[in-house]
């Protein structure tokens, strides 16, 4: 076994933003996971969720070469912060482009949001609340478009899970979570254009 593995994230970081490319390869496979769960709650149309993931990568990458401990924080903890980020300003940059309800990005998770990581998106409290209470009327929509089944993969989606761990946990084929994602994709832009209620 290699014994960069058993280094710890800040030691790895260390050795990348030096040289080591095993190292920063060791540190992208530590935070794969981290980058498509970040990803996934968000949904942009006209987009799809691999371009966000390469985002979300494009964030890991700056944050292993820019962290620096004497900042207090931990890489993980920088880390998500600048994958976030990276998320957001390619959304952000993408809408100025686009118009209608279609070309924004939509969260499924408000906690993406606080106001520590993403302060230029919710500036006060107020603000928040309203997001919050978005959120909420956005989940009782998708109960009216989506069926059991595509709610329960719609939140295992969100959760990180590949579509093998989907498929397991439902006991269904993996084509089965794969058909249930795009009808997923399908209603919900369809449903934020308006074109159904």
């Amino acid at each position: 076994m290699d014994e960069l593995h058993s280094l710890t994230d800040e030691m790895l970081q260390y050795l990348a933003a030096t040289g080591d490319p095993r190292a920063e390869e060791i540190l992208v496979q530590r935070f794969g996971r981290l980058v498509k769960i970040s990803a996934r709650p968000l949904f942009l149309a006209g987009g799809d969720s691999e371009d966000l993931t390469q985002e979300g990568m494009l964030g890991l990458l700056a944050a292993i070469r820019t962290f620096s401990p004497e900042e207090g924080a931990s890489f993980r903890t920088y880390a998500e912060v600048c994958i976030r980020r990276r998320l957001l300003s390619a959304i952000k940059t993408a809408s100025r482009y686009k118009h209608g309800p279609l070309n924004h990005a939509i969260s499924f998770d408000s906690s993406l949001f606080d106001e520590t990581s993403q302060p230029y998106l919710l500036r006060d409290l107020e603000d928040r609340i309203l997001s919050e209470e978005r959120a909420d009327e956005m989940h009782r929509q998708l109960r009216h478009v989506l069926s059991s089944f595509e709610h329960e993969m719609l939140r295992l989606f969100l959760e990180g899970l590949s579509y093998q761990e989907m498929a397991d946990s439902a006991g269904r084929s993996v084509k089965s979570v794969d058909n249930a994602v795009q009808r997923i994709r399908k209603k919900l832009a369809q449903h934020y254009s308006g074109e159904i209620s």
